[in-house]
C-alpha cells in the first residue's frame, strides 16, 4: 500500500489516504494540489458528520473563503475501523444532514 500521508486527525484518531485514493481524488481537476487543505480539514474541521448512510463513514467539513470554484466547504470522506482511510475529498456547497460527532 502506497501511503501519501499518514496524521492524527482532531478526534486523536490515525488516519492513512493511500495512492489510489489520491489518485481517485485528483479525477476531479479543482483538487490538483489541495493534499494540504486535506491534511487541514482532517485536523482543524468546522464540523464532523456521520453519514446517514454508512455507520463507519464520517464527514469531515471545512470552509474556505477562496478555492478552485469559489467559496466551498471542503467535505473528506472517511472509513472509521481501528484505523481511518480517506475515501474521498471535494468542494461543496453545503454540509449534509447527519449526526454531528464534533463540532468547532
Amino acid at each position: 500500500m502506497n501511503i501519501i500521508f499518514e496524521l492524527e486527525d482532531i478526534l486523536r484518531r490515525k488516519i492513512i489516504l493511500t495512492g489510489g485514493t489520491l489518485e481517485h481524488i485528483l479525477e476531479k481537476p479543482e483538487m490538483l494540489n489541495q493534499e494540504e487543505r486535506i491534511k487541514e480539514t482532517l485536523t482543524q474541521p468546522r464540523i464532523i458528520k456521520r453519514s446517514n448512510y454508512i455507520e463507519t463513514v464520517l464527514l469531515y467539513y471545512r470552509l474556505y473563503g477562496q478555492t478552485p470554484v469559489t467559496r466551498k466547504y471542503l467535505l473528506v470522506v472517511q472509513i472509521t475501523n481501528s484505523i481511518g482511510y480517506v475515501k474521498t475529498a471535494f468542494y461543496t456547497d453545503r454540509i449534509k444532514k447527519g449526526e454531528t460527532i464534533w463540532e468547532k
